[in-house]
């Protein structure tokens, strides 16, 4: 299908565990490393091409998609919601800058696709909790606002141009690999390394904080399953709802209650729940089961006996 892909944004949370998937079925030196960072991890580098690149700067762009006939882009590279309300104009920059950078050079050397994920951070406090495939989109983050723009500039190259871009509203992601950076749901991934750790943990959010949720595996498997879908079946492009999950930090917690039972959470809210309490609670991916067959495999329970084994046993090993 694809000849060459370019992975942006591969040393991040999703990209690093996206890459290896990927080179599992396209093939190590047909899928390509790139990202921000200068210094990866030698098992990324021993593994397959990597590039250094800076999406900011299209000619970096221009040199890799060139240097290896890139047919396929997908762009991982984001500054996400806790961050992007620090840094507010870098996360416009990155976000949008950068990704009109890659949509301009896909059209340019005609690209097979463009895979960009999107977030529930689109949806606002006027959004209905059970958030709908169509609905209000009025995000009161820079990340969300980004992120917005970045779906309807990408529907907006499907009718334009014909270029096949598509995205999904991915909701908070949970991994037992790579530490999250910068996200409001990061409290549910810290949860579990510091139950394993020290058998308490400080939430940043109240623990009847519900947010939908999606387990790593079935975040690689939705991304791969949508970059490979049939275009001809899909009616949406950039904005598909996925959903796996919802819970609250309390109903989080008893989960790991039940593994380690004197595991104890405190809760001290800062800034992040105000931004947590803008987004839905659940959301509607009728669409991405009806037009791609968008299916999760965790719920919550299983979810956690894998966390909480797989993070046990690095602990047990000294790798954390």
């Amino acid at each position: 299908m694809f000849k060459k892909i370019l992975l942006i944004g591969a040393l991040g949370q999703i990209g690093s565990e996206l890459l290896a998937e990927l080179r599992k079925i396209y093939g190590a030196e047909n899928v390509i490393a790139a990202d921000k960072k200068t210094n990866p991890p030698e098992k990324i580098v021993n593994a397959g091409p990597f590039e250094n690149i800076d999406i900011c700067h299209k000619d970096s762009l221009v040199a890799i998609v060139k240097k290896y006939n890139i047919d396929c882009i997908l762009n991982m590279a984001a500054i996400l919601s806790a961050t992007g309300e620090q840094r507010p104009k870098l996360a416009w920059n990155v976000n949008m800058n950068g990704f009109i950078n890659v949509l301009d050079v896909a059209v340019e050397y005609k690209m097979k696709q463009v895979l960009v994920p999107s977030s529930i951070a689109v949806f606002g406090p006027e959004t209905p909790k059970n958030a709908p495939q169509e609905t209000i989109l009025k995000p009161t983050t820079m990340y969300g606002i980004t992120k917005v723009a970045g779906e309807l500039l990408g529907n907006y190259c499907v009718k334009k141009f014909g270029l096949d871009v598509r995205g999904l509203r991915f909701p908070g992601i949970i991994s037992n690999e790579t530490l999250p950076g910068g996200g409001t749901t990061d409290y549910a991934v810290a949860i579990y390394y510091e139950a394993v750790k020290n058998k308490k943990y400080t939430c940043f959010v109240k623990e009847d904080t519900r947010l939908p949720m999606m387990y790593m595996p079935d975040c690689l498997k939705a991304t791969i399953d949508l970059l490979q879908a049939d275009f001809s079946k899909l009616k949406h492009h950039c904005d598909f709802n996925v959903g796996a999950m919802s819970f609250t930090v309390k109903e989080l917690a008893d989960s790991i209650k039940k593994h380690i039972p004197e595991f104890h959470v405190t809760y001290e809210p800062d800034y992040r729940q105000q931004i947590a309490d803008t987004w839905p609670d659940s959301v509607d991916d009728s669409a991405a089961r009806q037009e791609w067959g968008w299916k999760p495999d965790f719920n919550l329970e299983a979810m956690t006996a894998d966390m909480l084994k797989v993070i046990g046993e690095k602990h047990k090993q000294g790798l954390i």
